[in-house]
């Protein structure tokens, strides 16, 4: 492989803002892997946010990127996975298994799609010191009437497009927008774009914690939030403490510590049979690895508000803020119906 701008390279990123800001370039920020696809005639590489490469992992898109792409390229976008109208990040993270047959079994039955947004070369010449609005120009030239899986991502400079945008994407699973400065080159690794997503908040029990990688105070605390049926289920981590606040709540919980946790609702999750029916804390996962996911279990009685952006499926998709203790709320309060549901929009609405 010889191209003007060779892998690895890592992505530009993107800073969180409150509002969508005027006079850019917008586009919806899409919730799958990024990657950085790098085509030489028969030579292509898909590269993954940290550089490491994910080609093996999408065989359906090697194919599907050198029958669409031009012969010599760098193209940055977005691998996502639609199910039933709506991105599908669990079904995404099943492709990075370490068997092939598996591999090329999902890529079969789940198919990946590739959504580019940004051109960083073509044939012999590097696009890094261009500014956007000529790259966005070349995208949409050389991508002009190309057909799935891979597909040329909406792009406005109206922001009351995009504001509706925010509102209706979230239904097909989209993770806010991106603003884009008109004139900005392309810089790896630099935060110089800007993303809006929405926040919200909700009331869930602690119910246990993670101690820090530093020593013997708490790293992330433990949420839950009651089922229909009077389950609690485990639905993600907030974290982001300073130093000395981490020490305070270890002293602030013990109280509440369960040693034995005999009778806790999550007691089982040394039980590798127990993470089948239900999501319990400390389940094995391909990201964590040889990562120690123990934790301390507390009588859950205590109920905190956090801040999230959204669900994916029964859990938060990503690690919640925490904001304040609710004493005014009780536990058994704590429950799904509290969540909002965004409005449905399908995705093919947005990927045609």
């Amino acid at each position: 492989m010889d191209l003007p701008v060779m892998p690895p390279v890592k992505p530009m990123l993107a800073k969180s803002v409150k509002k969508i800001p005027p006079g850019m370039q917008y586009e919806a920020k899409w919730d799958g892997f990024r990657a950085i696809v790098h085509r030489d005639g028969p030579e292509l590489v898909i590269g993954s946010r940290t550089g490491k490469p994910l080609t093996r992992y999408f065989p359906e898109l090697v194919e599907a990127l050198a029958a669409r792409l031009p012969e010599r390229c760098v193209v940055d976008g977005e691998i996502v996975i639609e199910h039933d109208g709506h991105l599908d990040f669990d079904r995404l993270s099943e492709r990075i298994h370490p068997a092939d047959s598996r591999v090329r079994m999902l890529a079969e039955t789940t198919p990946a799609r590739f959504v580019a947004f940004d051109l960083l070369a073509l044939g012999d010449e590097s696009l890094l010191d261009v500014e956007l609005s000529e790259r966005r120009a070349a995208l949409e030239r050389v991508l002009d009437g190309v057909d799935a899986p891979v597909h040329l991502a909406p792009a406005t400079r109206d922001a009351e497009v995009a504001a509706r945008w925010f509102e209706q994407y979230e239904g097909a699973g989209l993770d806010g927008v991106i603003a884009k400065p008109l004139d900005l080159p392309y810089r790896p690794d630099a935060r110089l774009m800007y993303k809006i997503k929405h926040e919200r908040t909700a009331d869930v029990v602690v119910a246990g914690y993670r101690f820090h990688k530093s020593g013997p105070v708490v790293g992330s605390l433990l949420l839950g939030l009651y089922d229909d049926g009077g389950v609690l289920q485990h639905v993600g981590v907030c974290a982001a403490f300073t130093a000395a606040r981490r020490a305070e709540l270890i002293e602030e919980l013990e109280p509440l510590r369960m040693d034995p946790p005999d009778g806790h609702p999550w007691a089982a999750w040394t039980e590798e049979s127990a993470h089948a029916g239900a999501r319990l804390p400390g389940a094995p996962s391909r990201w964590s690895g040889k990562k120690d996911l123990s934790w301390v279990a507390l009588r859950p009685e205590r109920v905190c508000e956090v801040g999230y952006d959204h669900m994916e499926g029964d859990r938060f998709r990503h690690t919640a803020q925490f904001k304040r203790w609710r004493p005014d709320r009780t536990p058994e309060s704590c429950g799904y119906g509290q969540l909002d549901e965004p409005v449905s929009y399908d995705l093919s609405e947005i990927l045609s």
